[in-house]
């Protein structure tokens, strides 16, 4: 059982602190390998990395294919900033070819957990030498897992799976105690920018937890398209979350005076401190109808634009 700490009971200085004893202690004088979207979880677990392993830590980001437009060098570029040096690793086709005509949700995740672990991952850490991963994962994620709400592609130990004996190395988990408020603390007082610390969540499977249905890199760059529409168009509504989302089915819809099969986007805006409960964010009718006309203007296809009000539970923030 894992004990929660909240944000009142934090004392970040203390944890970092402790944190960073443990990783030292745990790696030894080894090597350890993180990976970095760029989300406020993996930006604060790669700062405490750095800070307990210096050069001993390797950093690198995963190019799925599945991330928004420009993320690696933006994210490379944030970090350069701070010190720490990023490699960008080409996967594009691997997890691609592992998706390729896979619907269901929980087969998805789980083609990216393997493709991600067992095959990219387990690449880097065989040439590399390293034998530890040290990861972003938070309580939440450990909580809808075990519950069964949805399958996280980072949990492991708790569905008594072995890392070590699954993928050949160990995992380590130093923010496993906390939730996204107390994460975003901790990610502050490690000094990354306020850009990294407040960015709202982003999910593992990235855009492809976005695309009800078959994902295709066509499928993808028409959610990526709608991804940047909504978190600009959405960026100054306060809200803890906002997200495109496709649906598989096509609607009816009209162009030209013309009848046209077209491409629906259902769009989420979120109120929620932890992501636990959730309510549907307020946004302006207007602001609604300015942003649904952008995106069909934006994203080729698109006939159908939704906002949903339904809150969690029993929604969920993302889609799948």
């Amino acid at each position: 059982m894992i004990k929660e700490i909240t944000l009142q009971e934090l004392d970040t200085e203390r944890f970092i602190a402790e944190k960073v004893r443990g990783i030292r202690e745990t790696v030894g004088d080894g090597i350890a390998i993180n990976a970095l979207s760029g989300g406020v979880d993996s930006s604060t677990v790669t700062l405490l990395g750095h800070r307990a392993l210096g050069n001993r830590l390797r950093t690198v980001f995963i190019e799925n294919g599945l991330m928004r437009e420009g993320e690696a060098a933006q994210v490379a570029g944030w970090f350069r900033e701070l010190g720490v040096t990023v490699d960008v690793v080409e996967a594009r086709d691997e997890f691609f070819a592992a998706l390729a005509g896979i619907a269901d949700p929980e087969e998805k995740r789980e083609a990216i957990t393997q493709t991600f672990y067992r095959d990219v991952f387990g690449r880097i850490v065989k040439e590399s030498g390293a034998r530890y991963l040290l990861q972003g994962t938070i309580l939440t994620d450990i909580d809808e897992t075990i519950a069964g709400i949805k399958r996280q592609h980072n949990v492991f130990e708790q569905l008594g799976i072995d890392p070590q004996d699954a993928f050949g190395y160990r995992i380590i988990e130093p923010l496993i105690e906390l939730r996204k408020d107390g994460v975003r603390a901790v990610g502050k007082a490690l000094g990354l920018p306020s850009e990294v610390f407040t960015r709202i969540p982003f999910p593992g499977p990235a855009l492809s937890a976005r695309v009800i249905g078959a994902v295709t890199p066509e499928r993808i760059e028409t959610v990526r398209k709608a991804t940047a529409v909504v978190e600009r168009m959405l960026g100054n509504t306060g809200a803890f979350q906002y997200l495109a989302i496709l649906h598989e089915d096509r609607v009816t819809g009209m162009r030209d005076g013309k009848r046209d099969f077209g491409l629906q986007i259902e769009v989420r805006c979120w109120d929620s401190v932890d992501a636990r409960v959730a309510e549907p964010t307020q946004v302006p009718f207007d602001t609604l109808k300015t942003l649904a006309l952008e995106i069909i203007r934006a994203v080729p296809g698109v006939v159908s634009v939704t906002y949903n009000i339904a809150p969690k539970p029993p929604s969920t923030i993302e889609a799948i």
